[in-house]
Parts: structure tokens; sequence; C-alpha cells
């Protein structure tokens, strides 16, 4: 998961809880670093989807589940299978653009990064070449980039974010802010509808809120998702390339995007030719989600529950590495989301011995970091029936820094669950920390979205969109603390996210304490959560 999520910790603790709280579940440190150190070591090869270490996470979080106490699933054992297809670039593969009697081929890796979603060993493309602006349908925004006009059998390109806000609507598109509209998963996602081709991302790092370097790297490894149809062809074009390849068709980037900018911009045709080989080695696995069950206490209401989830993947290794290279090879993960995953079971081992009033489950979410795979699976399949489920807390890229007197809740905002938050933090002493506009779509980044999509009030607890100027109340030495929140940018998704025995836990402990507290008043308020004007995200109506 991302960066973002380590921006916010979460609150006091214990020490301010009152006496009679003082008999609730209380999360400790020592399991939690005990997990959470086992799960990060190099022994874990990272926990890679479709690779040695990934299947040794899931057999060390299913038997730690049953050590807990928590209840199996329906069927049996605490494994919900995660169909997955992998697909690897070959070397023979290209892109080619013929444009104003130029032929273009873009170096992979520096200039252009594609692959296929299709499922096909072999994929050829020759096809019209098409800018679509956003390449969003927004019928709540009276916004549609497609005008109605036929995509099958084209390429799209278009860019990534969405419309800005003008003078005039200040708000639209929740103005400074990303919706989903302007995540890449919704642009290749609508371009599937669309029939096209194929679908190539402009990226810039302000709009991408990530350089270059990240794309670059996820489609140098090894691509997954889910076992059904997608895009023949997808990928990004770096600025220049595109700028360059715009203008060789006698257009200029810039002026189609101010074009884009507006509810009256229509398809334009780049009278470009796309020609493209793309050649993969495919693989189909199933991977794990884990979850396991603490049983509700009341006769009526434990046939309601609330979720709580952390993702146990990572980026796995460079496998094929030779064992004398002495080079770093392991994407550990610590934080990312090792911690989540240790978090959830420090949690679990407590909530067995206190249940709430509603049934609570656990899991632990496959394949997160390739494209939030495993919780969009558990939706389709769900443990507990979405329409009987209050909530779903997430925790991803947790606190290591030291304990804060605030606690992050972007995104609560959306449903009831921001006010069922406030009274829990004021009880722990706590604070809301300040609310920090999404510039990077954070929201949609995590896999408490795909509960939220299908109906589910949910949010990631203690996130909020990373940035440097953040105000957070860090209890010791502030300074140091933002100093070492703000020095992770630097190891996020690096093989340098590794466990350090010296970390302060204490505001890790908090943030999980908060989060099974709150997981606690709703699993025992009267009502089920509910979104904000309406079901915001929603399929599910309660």
């Amino acid at each position: 998961m991302r960066l973002q999520a380590l921006a916010i910790a979460a609150g006091l603790g214990l020490a301010s809880l009152p006496a009679a709280a003082q008999q609730a579940p209380v999360v400790t440190e020592a399991p939690l670093r005990a997990h959470l150190s086992f799960l990060a070591d190099d022994l874990f090869e990272g926990r890679g989807t479709g690779q040695r270490g990934g299947d040794l996470a899931v057999r060390y979080l299913e038997t730690q589940a049953a050590i807990i106490g928590l209840k199996p699933l329906a069927g049996g054992g605490y494994r919900m299978p995660v169909k997955i297809e992998g697909t690897r670039l070959l070397d023979k593969s290209f892109v080619r653009f013929d444009a104003g009697g130029k032929s273009v081929t873009p170096k992979n890796g520096s200039e252009i990064v594609f692959g296929t979603a299709s499922g096909k060993a072999s994929v050829t493309i020759d096809a019209p070449l098409v800018f679509v602006g956003y390449g969003a349908i927004a019928p709540e925004e009276k916004w549609d980039d497609y005008k109605g006009i036929d995509m099958k059998g084209k390429v799209l390109v278009m860019m990534v974010n969405d419309p800005q806000p003008t003078a005039a609507e200040p708000d639209r598109f929740a103005g400074k802010a990303y919706t989903y509209y302007g995540r890449w998963l919704y642009k290749y996602e609508e371009a599937v509808r669309q029939g096209a081709a194929g679908v190539l991302l402009i990226h810039t790092t302000p709009s991408a809120s990530y350089p270059w370097s990240v794309p670059a790297n996820g489609f140098s490894h090894e691509r997954f998702h889910l076992a059904v149809a997608g895009n023949p062809v997808e990928g990004w074009l770096q600025e220049d390339t595109a700028r360059a390849l715009f203008a060789a068709a006698g257009f200029d980037l810039d002026t189609l995007r101010a074009q884009a900018e507006t509810r009256e911009f229509r398809p334009v045709d780049l009278k470009t030719r796309v020609h493209a080989e793309v050649h993969s080695a495919i693989r189909r696995i199933e991977q794990f989600n884990v979850a396991g069950i603490v049983p509700g206490g009341d006769a009526k209401l434990k046939e309601q529950a609330v979720v709580y989830s952390a993702h146990w993947d990572h980026l796995g290794m460079d496998e094929g590495v030779r064992r004398d290279d002495r080079s770093d090879h392991i994407w550990n993960g610590a934080i990312d989301n090792a911690s989540g995953a240790a978090a959830l079971l420090a949690m679990a081992a407590e909530a067995v011995k206190h249940p709430a009033k509603r049934t609570q489950v656990f899991l632990w979410p496959a394949a997160e970091e390739q494209g939030l795979l495993g919780s969009a699976a558990y939706v389709q399949n769900p443990a507990w029936p979405l329409a009987q489920t209050t909530a779903d807390l997430n925790l991803d890229s947790m606190n290591f820094v030291g304990a804060t007197r605030d606690i992050g809740v972007a995104g609560a905002e959306r449903s009831s669950l921001y006010e069922a938050a406030g009274e829990v933090a004021r009880k722990m002493g706590l604070k809301l920390a300040p609310a920090i506009p999404d510039l990077s779509g954070a929201y949609f980044r995590a896999d408490h979205f795909n509960f939220a999509k299908a109906g589910v009030p949910a949010f990631n607890v203690g996130s909020a969109v990373f940035s440097g100027d953040g105000h957070f109340e860090f209890v010791k030495d502030p300074a140091k603390s933002a100093a070492r929140l703000v020095a992770f940018k630097q190891d996020y998704h690096q093989v340098s996210d590794e466990y350090h025995a010296d970390w302060d836990l204490s505001g890790m402990v908090q943030q999980a304490q908060f989060t099974l507290n709150l997981g606690y008043a709703v699993g025992n308020a009267p009502a089920m959560q509910r979104w904000k004007d309406g079901d915001a995200f929603g399929k599910v109506k309660r």
C-alpha cells in the first residue's frame, strides 16, 4: 500500500481510559512487535504474490488465527481462494506509433511501459490512437469524455487525475482532492467497458502523485490481475514522450489538455496508428485471503458483523538472483504492511476474550499491492453478507515513530463512522487530526475502498494524505518523529522498508487500540453504520 497511510498516528492509548473501560480488550506491544518482526523477516521473502514467501505468510496467519482462537469460516479453515493471473512481459514486445509520416518506437522502461491484462500470451494491435481527455464518465458531475462515440478497437490515451476546479466551480470533482475518476484503476476499467484495444496514461508526477519510477518499477515485474479479461494493451507514457508523439501528429499536448478541462470536450482522433506486439509469459495461480471470526454475543445482532482488514502481501523478492549476489533483493514490506497484518493478530487475540454484540471478522487480504485484488475477491464472495456488514476498518502502513495526541480518520467523514470515531477518540483522551485535502487519492488506494464500492461504510484508520506539513501532535520529540516519518518516503516500496528493533511502537499500539475500540463501538451500537447523503458508493442498501 501507499506511503500516505503513514502520515497519521493514533492517539494516547490506555493511560487516559476511564477505569471502567480498562476491562475492554487491551492491545499490548509485545505480541504486535513479535508478529511484525517475524512477518518482515527475510525468511518471508517479501511476502510476494505468487511466490514462496506469500505462501509462508498465509500459512503463518492461518496458524496464528487457530492458536488465537478465531473461529474458522463456514467451510472449515481460514483460507479464502483468490484466482489470480500473472503476466510477465517478454523482451520481443514493442509498441510503435506512425504519426505524420514518422515512425516512433518509445523505449520500454524509460519512455513507455506496457503490458496486457487480456490473459493472452500474444496480442497484436493495429489501431487508431484517440485522445479522450481524462477518460471519465461521471453522471453526478454531468461529465462525459466519450460523448457516446464508439471506442471499440481503438487505443485510448488519457490524462490521470480529475478535471480541475475552476472559479465558477471550485468544488467540481472534489476540488483539488482526488476522486476515484482520477485513479489509474478507474481509467483502465473504463477502457474495458468502452471495448478499447488499449489504453495509455500520460504520466506527470503532480497528476499521478508519484514519480515515473513507480509505474516503471511496477511494469518491470510480473503483474497480477483477477482472472477476468482486461485490456489487450495497457500502460503509461512518459510526458515528454507523449508531447513529442502529439507534435509529430500535428497536435499540441497542452492545447488538448486545456480543451479537456471543459464539459464540451470531445475525443480527438490523433491521426496516428498504433502498432503493438505484446508477448507475455502467463500463469494462473491461486492465492488466499485469510479470515477468522469472533462470533457476536447478542442473539439478534450477532447476525451482523464488523470487519477489520489488513493486507499481508508486499512486493516479494527478485527470483533467480544468484546466491553469491550480496545485493538486497527482498522487498520486506515491514511497514507496508507487516505492520497492519501484525496489528490485526494482536487485536484478534484480545477480541476472542471479549465478544462484541455483533460478530467480528478479521481479514487479511492477498495481493493488495497488485491492485486491491484480494479485497475485490472478498466482496464478490464475502465470509459475511455485505448487507449485514456494518463497517470495514482497515489498517495499512502504521505509525512507527511514537505516540501522538491525535488520530487520523480521513475518509470516515463520508459515513456515520466519523461521529463514532470522534466519540471513541474523546473517551481515549484524543482528538481527531485536522483534515487534509486528499491530493493523491489515498482513500481509493487501500483495501477498504472495495468495501466502500460495495456499499459498506469503510475507511483506513490512521491514514491521511502524506505531506511534510501535516500537523500531528507527537507526544515525545515531535521534530524527530516528524523527520522519521518524512524520511520513510525514501523507503516506500523499496528494499529498505525493513524492520528495526529500535522503532518506538507506542503509536502503533495506540492505532491498533483505537481501531479495536472503534470496532467495538460500532459492533455494539444499536444501529448499523450508514453513508451520509445516501449510499455514496453503495450497491448494498440498508
